[in-house]
């Protein structure tokens, strides 16, 4: 059987397509949920976006984190993948930025997504976000995401 380079994205605070605990919203504590991913063989870095399809103004992300070591295979409850790059997010921040939809807006699905990486993509903390995603896709071999809901 040959090797995949798919991924397997859980999280210990919510399964695929349940909601999203409040702490980790806007609205809570706003920190990034436990995550846990399986890496193929073929890694030589790992990425990581979070981003909500639902914006009322088209794909909105809220984290970016790349050049995360294949060695590294989760990240823990308000904290960034150790290893990793965080770069500038659709709000402008280098940083984690919660599920927070405009209210009345309806349920949103939150993408947390793990490229596979062919190589390392050298972002920093100034990157911005079109250019981090065009890079990440770029170097990208394989994936897998977790998706989450949330509604205001």
């Amino acid at each position: 059987m040959p090797a995949t380079n798919e991924i397997t994205v859980s999280s210990t605070a919510f399964s695929d397509g349940t909601p999203i605990p409040a702490a980790y919203s806007c609205t809570g504590r706003n920190e990034p949920p436990p995550l846990t991913w399986s890496v193929p063989e073929s890694a030589v870095r790992l990425a990581l976006i979070m981003d909500d399809p639902d914006a009322p103004i088209g794909l909105f992300t809220h984290w970016v984190v790349s050049d995360i070591p294949p060695t590294t295979t989760f990240s823990e409850e308000g904290r960034t993948p150790k290893g990793g790059v965080v770069s500038l997010n659709s709000a402008n921040l280098a940083e984690y930025f919660g599920p927070c939809p405009p209210a009345g807006t309806g349920v949103h699905h939150y993408r947390f997504i793990v490229d596979a990486l062919s190589k390392p993509v050298s972002l920093t903390a100034k990157t911005p976000v079109a250019e981090a995603r065009s890079a990440i896709e770029k170097a990208s071999i394989g994936h897998g995401q977790l998706v989450g809901t949330y509604t205001r």
